[in-house]
């Protein structure tokens, strides 16, 4: 079984093949689209733990695919690639898209690497916690337990 699926978004072959050579061997299943409106199309076909777009593609930006990734498939961690990236665009993309980090074209192997591996971890971390709130949730003697033993603010947590 995969480790994760990571959906690659860019109009540029080249820098589709480029990412994905990367990352393969790393256990990740890979998905490549040349643009959004096929990404979308293999979004709706099966669930993608990373989405890696480029900013700058025909019909429609990075920022704008990455903003309807985050409404339509909210658990999808998103990195954008971009070699034009400018203050205002990044400060765009974080706000509006939501977007976990940013790499430069073009992206050191290692830098794709870790940080496919750390957006993994974050999106485990976030689905185990889901999972422990909701088991929290149903069983009230739990949550009193838990909120008992949680620090409140202005106070140390016990052995702190």
């Amino acid at each position: 079984m995969a480790r994760a699926t990571v959906l690659i978004v860019d109009d540029d072959e080249g820098v589709r093949m480029g990412l994905g050579h990367s990352l393969h061997g790393d256990g990740y299943r890979l998905l490549f689209a040349a643009s959004p409106a096929e990404a979308l199309d293999l979004l709706r076909a099966g669930p993608v733990d990373v989405v890696i777009s480029d900013h700058l593609m025909p019909g429609m930006t990075g920022l704008e695919f990455l903003k309807l990734v985050r409404d339509r498939h909210p658990d999808c961690v998103r990195i954008m690639l971009t070699g034009h990236a400018d203050v205002e665009m990044a400060i765009q993309a974080l706000n509006q898209g939501e977007i976990y980090r940013f790499l430069h074209k073009p992206c050191e192997r290692t830098e794709l690497q870790v940080t496919v591996h750390l957006a993994c971890e974050r999106l485990a971390l976030e689905r185990e916690n889901r999972r422990l709130l909701s088991i929290l949730r149903t069983h009230p003697d739990l949550m009193e337990l838990v909120e008992s033993q949680s620090p409140r603010p202005g106070r140390l947590a016990p052995g702190g």
